[in-house]
């Protein structure tokens, strides 16, 4: 297990985190409506849908966080969430029209898989 790929597997959990955060606490406040250009009426009846896919993204971070914790199984743990999240972050782009999600979202997740899979 070496530093790079961890910092990889660590930026991606933190970004997890922001996510999380954001759809749950913050889908209708002003940050979140910026972050997500959304109009507040919008926001109102979509929130319990963010909070639930705010949750999903904290799973990913805690899978992600455990995989560090982990060290002996590291690679297999890390391989599985980053790819998890890959494939979020290409379907997320996909049907939001949003290539800007996939850069955010998949460009790290792969970045760290190749990482590990090239032993770095």
């Amino acid at each position: 297990m070496k530093y790079i790929s961890i910092f990889f597997v660590a930026l991606v959990a933190f970004e997890h985190i922001y996510f999380m955060i954001l759809e749950m606490f913050y889908w209708d406040k002003p940050k979140g409506l910026k972050t997500f250009g959304l109009k507040l009426e919008d926001a109102k009846t979509s929130k319990t849908l963010a909070k639930n896919q705010g949750l999903y993204n904290g799973f990913l971070a805690a899978g992600l966080i455990w995989a560090i914790i982990e060290k002996a199984n590291f690679d297999k743990i890390a391989i599985f969430f980053l790819l998890c999240v890959s494939i979020a972050g290409l379907y997320g782009a996909y049907t939001t029209k949003k290539i800007k999600l996939f850069f955010i979202q998949s460009v790290p997740a792969i970045i760290g898989l190749l990482l590990i899979l090239l032993k770095f």
